[in-house]
């Protein structure tokens, strides 16, 4: 120590450029530290989705699942593996040791899966994904005086698609309303009338909408994909789908048998603001994005949507970055606070230019701070600017 500070006293202007390289590199790796509402945490957790539809929870148990967690025993890396198993899917977790690579044990899970000789022919292709690590950043829902939750979830749509568009906004979740269906009610005595019956019904109905691939045809100028799409959406697609030929060449539609309409399922789900029916616009963000910047976007079109807008609203439920942005302030006070008591104090009791390089030092070894702290990951969120206050 005694040798270090002998030669910055011999040659001062070091001292200086020292200095004049914290201050340009202390700024740039400031710019560059993305902030967060906690500290960024790498995802230990692969997710693997189960679709069986018609399937009983027994069913994906003993058919699916089961084959799945006897092939994923003994796998290198996997601390622990949790199941699932519901009406019509099921979900298996696999939490990987902290000191594995998530993307390798991504492959190996999902050789694990291949591994598996068969599975019910009616079964969904399985989705094998790891769990992103997504931390809420602003909440807010939509609602209108007399506006139907049909409107509001079409609004809400165009909404996600709006902030999707913009850079750093991934993660956008909608809630607040059951999932759509369509609905289907067979009348019995148009069955008995047109001497068709509801299984007949129904077997038009699936054969009818589907969404498939045939394959190709090769020539010697261009290849030919063969795809079928004929899947419907919405209820009128289906009000002219023959369900049977009459032999006098005639023949029954599915709207002269049924009453075909969209709604809504039964499941209970709705949300309300000011006892209001409303749709919940969740957004998050991921490793990868900054908090601050992503939650200023969103209040800047939040603004603009309730300015051009006169029936519906945006009422803001959450905004991560106020907490962000108070406590960063509270850092700058505290900061400026104890540089004016260094110097007071010291200069009361020492002299004036002692004080001062003392007071200096404060703000100077902050910046030698930032000039390492974005490349060990370290982020502005709360804990490390309590940290630093």
């Amino acid at each position: 120590m005694r040798g270090i500070i002998s030669y910055f006293i011999k040659y001062h202007v070091a001292v200086n450029v020292m200095i004049i390289a914290f201050v340009i590199f202390g700024v740039v790796g400031m710019l560059r530290m993305q902030s967060s509402f906690f500290p960024l945490i790498e995802s230990e957790i692969i997710t693997i989705n189960v679709a069986y539809p018609g399937a009983a929870p027994e069913e994906i148990e003993e058919g699916i699942v089961l084959k799945i967690e006897d092939n994923l025993k003994g796998l290198v890396g996997v601390d622990r593996v949790t199941s699932v198993s519901r009406e019509n899917g099921g979900s298996i977790t696999v939490e990987i040791d902290s000191d594995e690579d998530i993307d390798v044990m991504l492959s190996e899970v999902k050789n694990a899966v291949d591994r598996v000789p068969n599975f019910p022919s009616g079964m969904e292709p399985l989705v094998v994904a790891k769990q992103e690590n997504i931390r809420e950043t602003f909440d807010f829902f939509v609602s209108g005086e007399g506006v139907d939750l049909a409107t509001l979830k079409q609004i809400g749509r165009q909404i996600e698609y709006d902030l999707r568009a913009m850079d750093g906004l991934s993660q956008i979740e909608l809630s607040g309303f059951p999932e759509e269906e369509i609905e289907i009610a067979v009348d019995e005595n148009d069955l008995l009338a047109f001497n068709i019956t509801f299984t007949e019904v129904a077997q038009a109905v699936a054969q009818a909408n589907i969404l498939t691939t045939g394959g190709s045809i090769k020539t010697q100028e261009e290849d030919f994909l063969i795809r079928a799409d004929n899947r419907s959406y919405y209820g009128k697609e289906l009000n002219k789908l023959v369900v049977k030929s009459q032999a006098d060449g005639t023949t029954v539609t599915l709207e002269d048998v049924a009453t075909i309409r969209d709604r809504f399922s039964e499941t209970p789900n709705a949300s309300y603001i000011n006892g209001q029916i409303a749709v919940s616009v969740n957004i998050s963000t991921t490793n990868n994005e900054d908090l601050i910047s992503a939650a200023e976007k969103v209040r800047n079109y939040v603004e603009e949507f309730n300015e051009k807008n006169d029936t519906l609203k945006i009422i803001v439920e959450d905004d991560r970055s106020i907490t962000l942005n108070q406590r960063t302030q509270l850092l700058i006070e505290n900061g400026a606070v104890g540089i004016i008591l260094v110097l007071l104090f010291l200069s009361f009791f020492l002299n004036t230019r002692l004080a001062f390089w003392v007071a200096f030092g404060l703000p100077i070894s902050f910046l030698g701070m930032f000039i390492f702290a974005a490349g060990f990951g370290v982020t502005i969120n709360v804990l490390s600017l309590f940290g630093m206050i």
